[in-house]
């Protein structure tokens, strides 16, 4: 497998088996890269890998939890050992908690949960794959952020970002402060690391109550994992171009 690996893109998706991640790796499979599932339910990974190979995309599981150091560096060992590098690693998997949620009323719980996956998960996989990153030729960091993270946009009168967020917006916030100090930490290197906000997606997150669908969602996302050398980093975008911070 390592030799078949090394003369394709490698990939990985975390929350893949399902929603927008699936359709990344669907849309990164029709690349022709290979692309790990990254997901933490065995038999939905399974799953989903088995429906990507069956459209023909080189599609492979991998047992990962992001909330879990171990999880973590069992992944990394894993496509250390099928691939001997990564190539692009997609920060897909998140949660949400309910909506509307006021700050005065919502439980901290929630908030440390979210703050777990949504922003220390995505920093506990970039960490880990990042040794894996540095032998790419071309490495890319695609997390998935939000506009509802947008200061900029929660702050514009007019603008409805769908009522008051007091754990998720602000993950997604944090998560935009994390993705800029990488930037800068990456500068002098060939890794470039960017947001995407996949617009509002019909999912189990909202409860498929939006207006686009996954695969319209994971389109951006896409994109950003094929920049060229020469493209951006350190920047949040749509399907319209850049997001305001």
């Amino acid at each position: 497998m390592l030799v078949v690996m090394s003369e394709k893109m490698i990939a990985l998706v975390t929350g893949a088996n399902k929603g927008i991640g699936y359709e990344i790796a669907a849309g990164l499979g029709a690349l022709g890269w290979s692309v790990g599932v990254g997901a933490r339910d065995e038999l939905r990974r399974g799953d989903a890998v088995a429906k990507l190979r069956a459209a023909g995309a080189d599609a492979f599981g991998v047992p990962l939890d992001v909330t879990d150091d171990a999880s973590v560096t069992a992944a990394a060992r894993l496509i250390e050992e099928q691939a001997g590098r990564l190539d692009v690693l997609v920060n897909n998997a998140g949660v949400a908690g309910g909506w509307p949620e006021e700050p005065t009323t919502i439980g901290l719980e929630t908030v440390r949960r979210l703050v777990e996956t949504n922003v220390i998960g995505v920093m506990r996989v970039t960490n880990a794959m990042l040794p894996l990153l540095r032998r790419s030729a071309r490495p890319r960091i695609v997390n998935q952020s939000s506009h509802v993270g947008s200061l900029a946009l929660q702050t514009t009168p007019g603008v409805d970002l769908g009522g008051i967020s007091a754990a998720y917006a602000p993950t997604k916030t944090f998560l935009n402060a994390v993705t800029i100090q990488y930037a800068k930490e990456l500068s002098g290197t060939n890794i470039l690391i960017n947001n995407v906000c996949p617009g509002y997606v019909a999912t189990d997150l909202n409860g498929f109550s939006g207006t686009q669908t996954p695969e319209q969602g994971a389109a951006i996302a896409v994109r950003l994992a094929a920049l060229p050398d020469d493209g951006p980093t350190g920047q949040m975008f749509d399907d319209n171009g850049v997001v305001p911070w």
